[in-house]
């Protein structure tokens, strides 16, 4: 059997993936799977792949079944630039408003419903589907904001990563290394050891090298984004699970569990390597 690895074609997640561009066939005992944060929160519930960098809330939606990377994960130093709020009024002013929810990441859309109604009390129309020109405010992620941040459509945008550092001192984790327990079973144990070890030279090669890394990664998957703009993205993110970062991971799940966007808060889980 094969470790099954949900792949995101995300910039933001460049430094886990640039390194196996072109080598896959060096890991025979790897399948890379493709595709948004919110279709691999599905497949690691499903049992449809063992690990992935998914959103952090796919955690908690499954208690007991999952363990995270420990040392690992999708932070920021203070803004994370690619999950924002755009919004033609003040976010204060969203009550009744129409907000547009991504459909890329559960743990974004939880973390806005917390910050807007937990840290702004304001109760917004929540709908789904593409951001369009009359949307009062939407929520966009990953490449996806980062063209938006060049468009100016809107006359607010709020850095989800800075609002909830700015309310509970402590930075966001957008996403974990989400780990199936089915994974540690005999046959995938060492082939899951392997590649760990592997993804983080991969992380520790980017930071050598970002010019070059980015270079493969966007033959690959390409953004319509100047260059300067890619690269300067990387100085706001830091990929560190640091105990800070896991206290961040623990209020959050408390504060879904609060509002009923979770059933619990579960205990964090980690990979013993």
């Amino acid at each position: 059997m094969a470790l099954r690895v949900g792949r995101i074609p995300f910039l933001v997640c460049a430094p886990f993936f640039h390194d196996f561009l072109g080598r896959e066939s060096e890991f025979s005992d790897v399948e890379f799977v493709d595709g948004a944060p919110s279709a691999h929160c599905a497949g690691l519930k499903e049992g449809l792949i063992h690990l992935s960098p998914a959103s952090s809330i796919t955690f908690a939606q499954k208690p007991g079944a999952f363990v995270l990377a420990p040392d690992i994960c999708t932070s920021c130093l203070f803004e994370v630039r690619s999950v924002k709020l755009f919004a033609r009024c003040p976010i204060e002013e969203l009550s009744q408003k129409v907000v547009r929810l991504t459909a890329q990441s559960m743990t974004s859309v939880n973390l806005l419903k917390i910050l807007l109604e937990e840290r702004y009390k304001v109760k917004p129309q929540y709908c789904s589907g593409a951001c369009c020109d009359t949307d009062d405010a939407c929520l966009l992620i990953g490449d996806q904001a980062l063209e938006e941040n060049e468009r100016h459509r809107f006359a607010y945008d709020y850095d989800l990563g800075v609002l909830w550092q700015d309310w509970l001192h402590v930075p966001f984790v957008f996403g974990a290394w989400i780990v199936s327990k089915s994974a540690l079973q005999n046959d995938l144990e060492e082939p899951l050891r392997r590649y760990m070890a592997a993804t983080r030279e991969s992380v520790d090669h980017f930071r050598e090298n970002p010019s070059s890394a980015l270079s493969r990664w966007l033959a690959r998957y390409p953004v319509d984004l100047p260059r300067s703009v890619i690269e300067n993205y990387y100085s706001a993110l830091d990929y560190r699970f640091t105990d800070e970062r896991k206290r961040s991971l623990t209020l959050f799940f408390e504060h879904a569990a609060s509002m009923g966007l979770i059933r619990e808060a579960p205990p964090l889980e980690f990979l013993p390597f």
